[in-house]
């Protein structure tokens, strides 16, 4: 028998402050946290996701000699209305895009947005997989 992936388990952002991490994910971006418990030497391990996700955000301090902050995630969050999304996080303080992207098919709308230690990530147009 072959070993083969089975699933994205989670994307890692570093960060240095969990506790307002954890805060702006779930809070401004209505994220929920799925796990939250201490490992290691004083640390947490968190992941949060949307309801109902596999895959979820980890929110880890940096691995030893690393830093956090300021990185392109890779991470896409797909809304079944972007703009309206865009709106909501902007009157939330999130630092957003100045406005939403709309290149026309097949490029749904979107736009970048970035978390409290400038981590950025992508807002984009999609159906609900709900």
């Amino acid at each position: 028998m072959t070993a083969r992936v089975s699933k994205i388990a989670n994307v890692i952002v570093p960060v240095n402050d969990q506790d307002a991490a954890l805060r702006f994910y779930t809070e401004k971006l209505g994220l929920e946290t799925r796990v939250d418990v201490p490992f290691g030497d004083g640390n947490r391990w968190i992941e949060v996701a949307p309801a109902g996700a596999v895959t979820t955000i980890a929110l880890a301090p940096p691995a030893p000699g690393a830093t956090a902050g300021g990185r392109e995630t890779g991470i896409t969050l797909v809304t079944i209305d972007v703009d309206a999304f865009h709106a909501q996080l902007a009157e939330r303080g999130v630092d957003v895009d100045a406005e939403v992207s709309h290149f026309g098919d097949p490029v749904p709308p979107m736009f970048w947005f970035r978390d409290l230690e400038a981590n950025i990530l992508l807002a984009v147009e999609g159906p609900d997989a709900s």
